[in-house]
């Protein structure tokens, strides 16, 4: 695990290890929300699902639940006055993220949230809450892209082991092109099969 976290922060990772799935919740929930554990909730993702591969499963959707529902929980806080706090931290981005998030919905927040580090993906969450982007958008587009990005992850920790986040860490731009793709390409198929053509109106 990295070394640069604080000792309160080292002692939670080691809490959160020795629980195994409910462990990898936590992390990611703290990550998502009021804290920051870098590549922490990936690394435990890795090493868990090496040990044990048939349950790699559980463990990428307990990542993602646990992100989930910590962007949540900021995006709850920013929508009741978190406006400071996110120009605060965006400072000359503020109107780019705000136009981002208010125009583009969910496809918006699904772009962002695949996004790969040093992407600063909260100040798009808090962005979220404090301009009224629509909860069940902004929570479908951070499960489908938490669940693509978890279960990546624990893929790629089966297939290559120890070298699956180093292979991420050389690849990142080409994983997050690839993700994007298939979900543009899923949108847009979505957005056909969908489409109102004209015809007979259904009878009431």
């Amino acid at each position: 695990m990295p070394s640069n976290l604080s000792g309160w922060k080292q002692k939670v990772v080691a809490f959160a290890t020795g629980l195994g799935a409910p462990g990898l919740f936590l992390i990611s929930f703290l990550d998502s929300s009021v804290l920051t554990f870098p590549v922490i909730n990936d690394l435990l993702l890795i090493e868990l699902s090496i040990q044990r591969p048939a349950r790699m499963p559980l463990y990428a959707s307990m990542a993602a639940l646990g992100s989930v529902l910590g962007c949540v929980l900021l995006f709850f806080i920013a929508e009741n006055g978190g406006e400071a706090l996110f120009h605060k931290h965006a400072g000359k981005r503020a109107q780019a993220i705000h136009n981002w998030v208010v125009h583009n919905g969910f496809a918006g927040m699904l772009v962002a949230a695949l996004l790969p580090p040093p992407t600063p993906f909260k100040i798009f969450v808090v962005a979220a809450g404090v301009f009224e982007v629509p909860l069940l958008s902004f929570i479908s587009a951070i499960t489908l892209a938490r669940l693509i990005r978890y279960f990546g992850i624990g893929y790629l920790a089966i297939r290559y082991g120890a070298n699956a986040l180093p292979y991420l860490a050389a690849h990142k731009w080409r994983v997050t092109a690839v993700a994007i793709g298939l979900v543009v390409a899923s949108y847009v198929l979505s957005r056909l099969i969908l489409r109102r053509r004209p015809g007979p109106e259904l009878k009431k």
